[in-house]
């Protein structure tokens, strides 16, 4: 609308500086309509009188050691990779070996297919899709799992650094030093903060006692063939519409047993009892038709109990998405009846809180039984699921191994981390790992380039990628065919592969319509990540022009809008009408924090001679009674053991950049780590 500035801008803001002992306070306000002479709304900003020197990333000299920040597709150390058991686990092959590459995507558990037909590739349907996709990711042949020409080093040289997404400056004036972050990913450990401001910890292995609970013979009462016919049933794979299982030595103890364990393992199944031919079987057989997976059964859930079971999840090596749909592969349900307050990364370890709809704590603990890298526990039913964005915040615990500081450095680089805090930058991880950026996607988004979209997820590029993705990207650059390419995929379930998909489905003249099929909270994502983009460098501007001392104009927009105009204009964007004709993506802008300032701040320099020990105990050592590692005063070498909590949307890396003073992106320090291990 005329003379209505957009709601879309990311405007930035500065947290007050304070003293420990006071309480953070900032001016909170809300966008609304404004002439265009007052365009683009507010800053921000509320700063206390400050004087410190501005260093500017190109002036750091950067020391021979590594700090290696990893992301989704890092590589995990030989001696830490552990496979999932599967002894003592009702899992059949179909359902081993589905984590996703790129992006999880929770919503596509096989159902019913519906015919469609392909694009340029001829006639193909979603069944033919989900077949292919079952057959090729049940293992991955030799010829997906070959080892790429290039190092992973050197495939990196093509990634993105800091200065790429506008990230550039410091607030302290401290020397830096270099240390190695995530050499092991038991060096970096997230306990998340929930809504009443507690730290999660898996402390409590305990089942909550109900005797409407079965008894734990339903886990050992079916047999493999049974379990593998049961779960085709239960998935629609097969044209049968009923399972009988003859009752050996029947009792009616058995019959229970038997009828508890299909209708608690297989969501959805319903059971009955015949006599046939003088023999007892128990009959499954689908009771709601094809949305029962999607609904556990009502009628078999205690109606004093909770809908919901909460639980704290500990995870090692694993996002978020990836361990959920972990999870709801064991339990033989939708991804989607699982909740959770905020997404935490891979290379760590994880402890957060998450919420089921109608699955038994008892159901969840065996899991403990056949998952290695996992661990659930402190199980409660309640009312309600989780919302994400609910919790508080994140608290860190963080090894930075084979430091080069001296002790004074380090102790002022944490002091100055503790009392001025650092720029509050959307970290690497927001922007991807290859050549091609994700900003750069949402900024084609937000043009309404549709075939740009298509080409920037699906052309060939530089940079680290399995060797599938690469073979998948080159025979879309040589066809343009997208069922073909698809055939290359052994894993579907990423955004490349639902790309393909829609493609195939709606033709290539309907990108919009292909591009939907994508889950909407990972297409959201790429407009995210060019808002993050505008805002780090808007706020690398701001800083630059003005430091970080309140100025006339800081309340609006004034002296920096046309910092914000000039850098839209550029993208082909208009500042002043963001809105897109798609709703999805005419995203409202929100206030963000310059200055972060972390809180329950602590540190330790530890000397050791063993790089692979760890250097303090996680909540699984503790539970399994393991005493904490002891120090001696020398070592080989010395390491930086840091703890401090974040409020969300905010980058534990970007707080370790202010304290190291280096680079943090996985080009600059895959390549200083290589130098430093030669």
């Amino acid at each position: 609308m005329p003379g209505r500035p957009s709601r879309w801008l990311l405007r930035v803001a500065f947290a007050a500086h304070l003293r420990p002992d006071q309480s953070a306070g900032y001016v909170a306000v809300r966008p609304t309509p404004r002439s265009r002479s007052q365009a683009l709304g507010f800053l921000k900003c509320f700063l206390g009188a400050l004087k410190m020197e501005m260093t500017e990333m190109t002036g750091v000299s950067l020391k021979r050691g590594a700090l290696v920040v990893e992301d989704n597709d890092s590589g995990v150390p030989a001696e830490e990779t552990k496979k999932q058991k599967l002894s003592e686990c009702s899992l059949t092959k179909g359902q081993v070996g589905l984590q996703n590459d790129f992006l999880s995507i929770s919503e596509d558990v096989p159902g019913p297919p519906d015919t469609v037909s392909t694009g340029k590739g001829g006639k193909n349907s979603e069944a033919q899709l989900e077949d292919e996709e079952e057959e090729e990711e049940d293992g991955l042949s030799e010829e997906f799992e070959e080892e790429e020409s290039e190092s992973f080093a050197d495939m990196m040289k093509h990634g993105l650094t800091e200065a790429d997404v506008g990230i550039t400056k410091f607030v302290s004036s401290h020397q830096g030093f270099s240390g190695i972050l995530k050499e092991r990913y038991s060096d970096f450990v997230v306990h998340e903060i929930g809504k009443d401001g507690r730290i999660s910890h898996l402390n409590d292995l305990s089942i909550p006692v109900d005797e409407e609970d079965p008894s734990e013979d339903i886990f050992t009462v079916l047999t493999a063939e049974e379990k593998q016919r049961l779960e085709e049933l239960q998935l629609f794979k097969n044209k049968e519409t009923s399972v009988a299982i003859e009752v050996i030595e029947d009792t009616k103890e058995k019959r229970t047993v038997i009828h508890q364990a299909i209708k608690s393992l297989f969501p959805g199944l319903e059971t009955k009892t015949e006599d046939r031919e003088g023999k007892k079987y128990i009959v499954a057989y689908h009771a709601a038709g094809k949305k029962a997976l999607a609904n556990p059964r009502k009628h078999s859930w205690p109606k004093s109990r909770g809908s919901y079971c909460h639980f704290v999840l500990y995870k090692e090596n694993k996002d978020t998405m990836d361990a959920i749909n972990v999870l709801s592969r064991y339990l033989r349900v939708k991804p989607n009846i699982f909740s959770y307050m905020g997404t935490k990364d891979k290379r760590a370890i994880t402890v957060q809180e998450i919420a089921v709809l109608k699955i038994t704590a008892q159901r969840l603990a065996h899991l403990n039984k056949c998952l290695m890298n996992f661990k659930l526990g402190n199980f409660s039913y309640q009312k309600n699921p989780l919302k994400l964005g609910e919790l508080q915040g994140n608290h860190f615990t963080v090894v930075l191994r084979n430091i080069t500081g001296t002790d004074d450095q380090v102790q002022q680089a944490m002091n100055s981390l503790r009392e001025i805090g650092f720029i509050n930058y959307y970290g690497m991880q927001r922007f991807g790992t290859t050549a091609v950026p994700t900003y750069q996607v949402g900024r084609a988004i937000l043009q309404n380039s549709w075939t740009e979209v298509m080409d920037l997820i699906l052309k060939p590029r530089s940079g680290a990628e399995k060797g599938y993705l690469v073979k998948c990207r080159e025979e879309w650059a040589k066809t343009k065919d997208p069922a073909a390419a698809l055939r290359k995929l052994p894993v579907k379930r990423c955004v490349e592969g639902q790309l393909l998909r829609g493609l195939s489905k709606y033709g290539m003249k309907n990108i919009v319509s292909a591009f939907g099929i994508i889950p909407r909270n990972n297409r959201l994502m790429y407009i995210h990540s060019y808002q993050s983009y505008v805002w780090n460098n808007m706020v690398s501007k701001r800083i630059e022009d003005y430091g970080l001392k309140p100025v006339p104009g800081d309340l609006v927009l004034k002296g920096v809008q046309e910092a914000y105009r000039e850098m839209l204009t550029a993208d082909n964007l208009d500042i002043d009408n963001m809105r897109h004709k798609i709703r999805d993506y005419s995203l409202s802008g929100a206030y963000r924090k310059i200055i972060i300032r972390p809180q329950n701040v602590s540190w330790e320099v530890v000397a050791y001679d063993d790089p692979k020990i760890p250097l303090f105990n996680t909540d699984v050592d503790n539970l399994e009674g393991k005493p904490p590692p002891v120090f001696a005063s020398e070592g080989k070498y010395r390491a930086l053991k840091m703890d401090f909590s974040l409020p969300p949307s905010t980058y534990a890396t970007m707080a370790i950049r202010e304290v190291l003073k280096m680079d943090t992106s996985i080009k600059n320090q895959t390549q200083l780590n290589t130098t430093w291990l030669r």
